[in-house]
């Protein structure tokens, strides 16, 4: 998503690490999975869909938890943080990284009209 962005970015304000490139990001991480029962472009495009752990939708809290907080956590260990989320999804059952602990989610293959 970043990259549409900076392009954006870079044809109206001549950069393309901006202020508008970050807040766009945020944004669509953020508000996209709240107004599209979890999903992203990408994760509709696999199949998968963020939930919270009781198999509700996410709100807006919930997405903020998962991005921002998460996001300050990880700049805190100076990005050790990113290396035991990626080992956590890659080793535990239920594929939970940090994010998910944060915000009290996890991502399913399960459809909205499949709860």
């Amino acid at each position: 998503m970043s990259l549409p962005l900076a392009i954006i970015s870079y044809l109206i304000l001549g950069e393309s690490d901006t202020w508008f490139t970050t807040l766009g990001t945020y944004l669509y991480f953020i508000l996209l999975p709240v107004f599209w029962v979890g999903y992203t472009v990408g994760k509709k495009i696999l199949g998968i869909r963020i939930v919270n752990l009781d198999e509700t939708d996410v709100s807006f809290w919930t997405m903020i938890k998962r991005q921002l907080i998460a996001n300050i956590f990880y700049i805190l260990t100076l990005g050790i943080g990113v290396i035991v989320s990626a080992f956590m999804v890659g080793i535990r059952e239920d594929k939970r990284a940090i994010h998910d602990f944060i915000a009290g989610t996890y991502v399913t293959f399960h459809p909205p009209w499949q709860k």
